[in-house]
């Protein structure tokens, strides 16, 4: 394995640049003795020189839309900011989608192409699970998220998502497994079961989502995307399709009795929430509601905390414009029939995995949304203030950020990957 790079990271300095990895690289190569990592860093809190201006600089894409309230874009940065230490704990790793902490403090993580292994307390990747069914991997398909039972303990039962080669085309599909690991690091998959298809199949390679959250009564959230091409996208609006949705379904897969269009003649029951783009971010808040990030057009990412029946308006109703510098459909930002979006970026930010803080290890992250953004390389860290958007603060980290979890002792842990493939590391957040 490749000896363990550290690189340290001064997070928030408002205007001022972040650390240049060279130079860091540099520096810190005289504190490496072996494969023994040594850091110092000065500790203590960060005061921002420019507190109440926006972390975002550039300028947006769509310069004529208007938030529809306060702190809907571009909010403050806070007056104090942690400074942040990142530690590569595992490097050489393929190419990564996901991560799940195990209850040994193992990590599970799912490789793109189509692997799952189990990361070492050590940072070294087991062999390869057995037992992993084929996937779609090209374009933004692959194996996706991986999230463990509620009762994984007694259970080892884990789900996953995946790109699914069909007959008609494509979809997201959703399977379980018992995982069995073994002496070897490794393990094997039994008693797989494909429970859920995103329908109807598409024969595309984009847009895919997704993320798996169980909630707190044993329900499991599934997000997807649209397909992103003109054709499929505007079935996000259709409840007789599940393009562009969020689902809400019992671990069999089955939709919910109470779901909101169970009795709806022609919908589709697992429907939670509809009007979606590409959802790739989501997670329970300290209250166990659902909050997800998903991608807009060019301009227009979006937190939401997605209700029941609930329209959230693409493509009808979006910030931000088409990749062309054409507007999306009309143009709109607000529509009475739509919800909007708690918070949005323009530029975007790309988000990807999403963590909810509640640990102690970095207090002043406490009751934040943590944010992996590809395009923004790094973490975005948005403060709340009850369902509102107080602060957003920006940790560069300067690769792309494909997931972001909380660790059994309090750290925050980011897998990270190269545009295109290549390989990933897991790199870990911690206070200075």
């Amino acid at each position: 394995m490749l000896l363990r790079r550290v690189r340290g990271v001064v997070a928030g300095l408002g205007g001022n640049p972040p650390i240049e990895r060279e130079s860091m690289m540099k520096r810190l190569s005289l504190l490496l003795t072996g494969s023994a990592l040594l850091l110092a860093l000065v500790a203590g809190p960060v005061f921002a020189q420019n507190a109440d201006q926006p972390a975002e600089t550039k300028a947006p894409n769509a310069r004529d839309q208007k938030p529809a309230f306060a702190n809907q874009t571009r909010a403050p940065q806070p007056a104090q900011m942690p400074k942040i230490t990142q530690e590569v704990v595992a490097d050489g790793l393929p190419h990564l989608w996901a991560m799940e902490f195990l209850p040994d403090g193992r990590m599970l993580v799912t490789a793109k192409q189509g692997a799952m292994h189990i990361i070492s307390e050590e940072g070294e990747a087991g062999p390869k699970i057995e037992g992993v069914p084929k996937v779609l991997s090209g374009g933004q398909g692959g194996l996706l998220d991986v999230a463990l039972a509620p009762d994984f303990a007694t259970s080892g039962m884990i789900f996953f998502s995946f790109s699914e080669q069909r007959d008609d085309g494509n979809g997201t599909s959703v399977a379980s497994a018992k995982l069995v690991p073994d002496d070897r690091g490794g393990g094997r998959l039994e008693n797989l079961k494909v429970i859920f298809r995103q329908m109807p199949s598409y024969d595309g390679n984009k847009h895919f989502g997704s993320r798996l959250v169980f909630g707190p009564n044993n329900e499991l959230y599934v997000t997807v995307g649209e397909r992103s091409d003109p054709q499929p996208r505007v079935q996000a609006q259709d409840i007789a399709s599940g393009l562009g949705k969020v689902f809400r379904v019992d671990m069999n897969g089955k939709a919910l009795p109470d779901n909101p269009f169970i009795d709806r003649q022609g919908a589709r029951p697992e429907i939670w929430s509809l009007g979606h783009r590409n959802l790739q971010s989501a997670t329970l808040d300290g209250q166990g509601r659902l909050w997800t990030v998903e991608h807009g057009p060019r301009g227009g990412d979006e937190l939401n905390r997605p209700e029941a029946g609930k329209n959230y308006g693409w493509p009808e109703v979006t910030y931000g414009i088409e990749y062309s510098g054409k507007p999306v459909g009309k143009g709109i930002t607000a529509m009475k029939e739509t919800e909007q979006p708690v918070y949005f970026w323009d530029p975007v930010i790309a988000p990807s995995g999403m963590a909810y803080y509640d640990g102690d290890a970095i207090p002043e992250w406490k009751n934040s949304f943590l944010i992996g953004g590809l395009v923004a390389q790094g973490i975005v860290v948005i403060h709340m203030d009850g369902d509102k958007v107080a602060y957003e603060e920006r940790v560069p980290l300067g690769d792309r950020i494909r997931d972001v979890k909380i660790g059994p002792d309090g750290a925050v842990y980011a897998v990270t990957e190269q545009r295109g493939g290549g390989e990933s590391t897991i790199v870990k957040l911690t206070k200075s």
